[in-house]
């Protein structure tokens, strides 16, 4: 099947946008590459640093005829996601001596968890994290002693920070190595009806704990698809996982084979073998179409909008929302898994998973075939899924159809034909709004504004019985460089119980509403921010706005709208306390929302 003419024709503009510095970007790396990251340039003292600590592997460091490779963790014990970890380093290592090669953790990265720190002041700092995790990565970096790199990531902001750290360091090859999802627990639909009880007070917290412990209850990512599973799914559409190693649950053979591989693989794509795979290579226009591509497919998060854009900047390439927007026209919905539908990811998995969704798109020409890889020229391996047999590991065919078309199906017979994300623009700015989970009746919303400055009072006027008919709520002063962006996850249940009462709802902020927004609709990511003197700041309680997702408008229509001064806000409180006052320079030099939100780019 020949390329999609739209697909082509987003990469085309893509590639002329950002022919500059894209192009500045490869002569950054080609310099570095052809400097090597050989340990030869270390001086004597160099190297007794680095190599003091290293024991037995002493000897093969010093030889310098064998790679070496850079251990990058985001391990902690806190994040379910990320506690197997701890065991990798010594699997990698191991790996690496079978090999006849070396592996040194270069470094750990901050991985804070959103579930821990929603609604809670902890998450204003959030977003930067991704940042952050980009900074230390290149601290451990550095030393410039590992001829590739393997990152262990997997939550929300980790891994499109070790992104960014792989691009800034795309002379050398990287691979990214998944931990997996936990078992599945508490079914969805049943969180979700206690989570709006407990909303309404039909029942009380003691309730509400002992449903959320059984939806997060071990080791593993979260089962839902919010913005952690779409980083997994992203990692193997754009070629920087193995093979079907997303969703191998943690503590399993296949989970331990798959990790020992992946060392095998980084080892031997470097530059002192004959299959050198730098990271600048497969970081190209044509792996971030093809990773938007599948966030469009999948219903994945729309946390990806902001981050794509920042990964895409540190490898020279400029991505824009309307490119996201193009590519949802024509990619079909072909999943449904939580919050979009009532399946986990590891129901997904069994009905065919990425390997049957990646064989599809390729087959309808949504995906560029011919990508570079961790895993070989061409994204067709990555149809393929990993199996042990007799203790080897090995990759046979995905499935060939879908084991259950209630939560997976082909690209020809999709929940939805297009993604369902859709690029806003009108006179209260750009943002983008996620309609794969919102009823038709709800694509379009015309209705008074009801303005809150933080998801906490609107809280309070829902219960105080304030919302008795159709309404925008306005969350404003929550972008970037106001308050770091948090995620109104906490919005959630309670717009989602006016929904149920048959009110016409809809949010709009300049704000984050995460992959877990569900059926509610929600224009996200506004811009200029309020905090910017954008359009938001200058709305009104009772102004009518028109929210459009069908046509991609959002625009208020009252009559001397364009005439009032904004609004501004005492924003003294998001400035200090739990570490936001180490931010304030991000706050102050954050990019726009449409370009990554990053302070670094």
């Amino acid at each position: 099947m020949p390329l999609n003419s739209t697909v082509q024709s987003v990469t085309d503009r893509i590639i002329n946008r950002s022919k500059d510095s894209r192009q500045a970007y490869l002569d950054r790396m080609a310099r570095a590459a052809d400097q090597g990251p050989a340990r030869a340039h270390l001086t004597c003292g160099n190297q007794a640093h680095a190599y003091a600590a290293m024991g037995q592997d002493k000897d093969t460091l010093l030889a310098e005829r064998a790679p070496n490779l850079g251990i990058v963790t985001a391990y902690n014990d806190m994040l379910s996601a990320h506690q197997p970890y701890e065991t990798y380093p010594q699997v990698i290592k191991a790996a690496a001596r079978a090999q006849g090669a070396t592996a040194q953790v270069a470094g750990g990265v901050p991985a804070m968890c959103d579930g821990v720190t929603q609604g809670q002041k902890g998450m204003e700092l959030s977003l930067f994290s991704r940042d952050v995790i980009a900074m230390a990565a290149a601290v451990g970096l550095s030393h410039n002693t590992f001829d590739a790199a393997v990152f262990l990531g997997v939550c929300d902001k980790i891994v499109p920070g070790l992104v960014m750290a792989a691009a800034s360091f795309g002379h050398i090859p990287t691979v990214f190595i998944p931990a997996g999802p936990m078992t599945s627990g508490l079914s969805n639909d049943e969180k979700t009806a206690v989570r709006k009880k407990f909303a309404t007070g039909e029942v009380g917290r003691d309730e509400l704990m002992k449903a959320e412990m059984a939806s997060y209850h071990g080791p593993g990512t979260c089962t839902f698809y919010g913005t952690a599973n779409t980083n997994q799914m992203l990692m193997e559409f754009m070629g920087l996982h193995l093979p079907g190693a997303s969703f191998i649950t943690p503590g399993t053979p296949l989970r331990e084979a798959l990790t020992t591989a992946a060392a095998e693989r980084a080892l031997a794509i470097t530059a002192l073998g004959n299959d050198f795979r730098p990271a600048s290579q497969i970081l190209d226009e044509r792996t971030f179409v093809n990773g938007i591509v599948g966030l469009m497919a999948t219903g994945g998060s729309t946390n990806l909008v902001l981050h794509l854009p920042a990964m895409a900047r540190a490898a020279g390439i400029q991505l824009d929302i309307d490119d996201f927007s193009d590519l949802s026209s024509v990619v079909p919905l072909m999943a449904k898994v939580y919050p979009n539908g009532l399946a986990d990811v590891n129901h997904f998995h069994a009905a065919g998973g990425l390997g049957f969704m990646i064989g599809e798109l390729l087959e309808a020409g949504l995906l560029h075939p011919d990508t570079v890889t961790v895993a070989g020229d061409g994204l067709a391996r990555y149809a393929q899924e990993p199996k042990l047999k007799d203790g080897a590991l090995t990759w046979e065919d995905g499935a060939a159809e879908s084991q259950n078309d209630k939560i997976l199906r082909s690209a020809s017979n999709g929940f939805a034909t297009t993604g369902g994300l859709k690029s806003l623009d009108g006179n209260l700015g750009r943002g983008v709004i996620k309609a794969s989970a919102v009823a038709p009746e709800l694509q379009v919303i015309e209705a008074p504004v009801r303005v809150f400055p933080g998801q906490q009072e609107v809280k309070d006027a829902f219960r105080n019985g304030e919302f008795t008919e159709d309404t925008i709520v306005v969350v404003r002063f929550q972008g970037p460089s106001a308050n770091g962006m948090p995620e109104l996850h906490g919005l959630t249940p309670t717009l989602s119980v006016l929904l149920d009462r048959g009110l016409k709802v809809a949010l709009v902020t300049d704000g984050r509403m995460s992959g877990a927004s569900g059926k509610v609709p929600a224009a996200i990511h506004v811009c200029p921010e309020a905090a910017q003197g954008g359009p938001l700041a200058r709305l009104r309680d009772g102004d009518m706005v028109r929210l459009d997702a069908t046509t991609g408008t959002l625009d208020v229509l009252t009559a001397d709208f364009d005439n009032r001064l904004p609004e501004t806000a005492d924003l003294s409180a998001n400035q200090a306390g739990i570490g936001r006052e180490l931010f304030e320079s991000f706050r102050q030099n954050v990019g726009l929302a449409t370009a990554g939100a990053s302070p670094l780019f």
